[in-house]
């Protein structure tokens, strides 16, 4: 029967919002989506789906059948995440979105060693700055770094992210170095067009705290690329230590305005609720713990704990 072969395509299309990113899903023809849905509406004797050539939306009977529909499929995935715990072996795909520049250089640095001790799981990760919806990309886990808005994602916190204001040696010889916040409206402030925190800067002292809103040429959406302009001497920023600590000892990159604190973030890793974690996406989860360092992160140990 259609309505019971047909679930898995008719919630892919509701979550996704079209018949096409349904399609890329799936890995399946566009014209496949359709057939299918059609038939089952035919089946059904109903209309399930409102189609216009800007969007869908369900019905209400589209409605009460995809309330059921989500959860018998999620039963399912249960079902089949239960077998495979029961032989002890994590097994399948692991779809997992995560911020370009961290994970070139926190998560793809470990993943030859994940692999090797699992071996039955094939990785897909996607390397994104801009936040994007785990239910509706069909990922597993996504790494999130900052302050997380409300949603019905779970979070768990896998270490600190300290931030430092930087710049290079070069820079500050040619313009000075600002020793208080309002010193920065003389400067060239680079700043990361995604970040989570805000416009502002904040900095903390022992007489309060101090917002300012940093003024310059150049923003961009990508972290790594404002620390190689950084490197460049173009002006200032505001970095996190686990993109800089080594430019930090290096000397290549000087810390200014040491006697204030910038807000302290989290890195976390979300997932969809669900009742039951799947085996692939835990052990991930236990192996990225063992490796970041809940309290001290290995990137920030040669700066702070010399």
């Amino acid at each position: 029967m259609y309505s019971y072969t047909s679930i898995p395509v008719f919630i892919a299309v509701v979550e996704s919002g079209s018949f096409s990113l349904a399609a890329k899903k799936l890995l399946i023809t566009k014209s496949a989506v359709s057939k299918r849905i059609t038939l089952l509406e035919e089946e059904l004797g109903c209309r399930l789906l409102n189609r216009t050539t800007r969007k869908l939306s369900l019905t209400e009977a589209g409605q009460q059948y995809y309330d059921y529909a989500s959860q018998s499929l999620a039963l399912a995935e249960q079902g089949i995440n239960t077998v495979i715990e029961l032989q002890g072996t994590p097994r399948g795909k692991l779809k997992i979105t995560v911020p370009m520049s961290f994970g070139v250089n926190h998560i793809t640095p470990f993943l030859a060693e994940f692999m090797t001790k699992h071996p039955d799981l094939e990785v897909d990760m996607e390397l994104e700055d801009k936040m994007v919806d785990l239910v509706q990309g069909g990922f597993d886990l996504g790494i999130r770094i900052g302050h997380l808005p409300t949603s019905n994602l779970v979070a768990k916190r896998l270490t600190i992210c300290r931030s430092i204001l930087c710049a290079s040696i070069h820079y500050l010889e040619k313009y000075g170095e600002p020793q208080k916040p309002k010193d920065l409206s003389q400067h060239n402030c680079l700043r990361y067009a995604y970040f989570k925190g805000g416009q502002n800067w904040e900095f903390k002292s022992s007489v309060g705290v101090s917002s300012v809103l940093p003024q310059g040429n150049l923003t961009i959406n990508n972290s790594e690329a404002i620390r190689r302009v950084l490197l460049d001497g173009l002006g200032i920023a505001q970095m996190p230590t686990f993109l800089i600590s080594k430019d930090i000892v290096s000397g290549n990159l000087k810390p200014i305005m040491t006697n204030y604190s910038l807000p302290i973030h989290a890195v976390y890793v979300v997932y969809p609720e669900r009742k039951h974690l799947p085996l692939k996406a835990r052990v991930f989860i236990d192996f990225m713990v063992e490796k970041l360092c809940p309290e001290v992160p290995y990137w920030d140990q040669a700066i702070f704990e010399n």
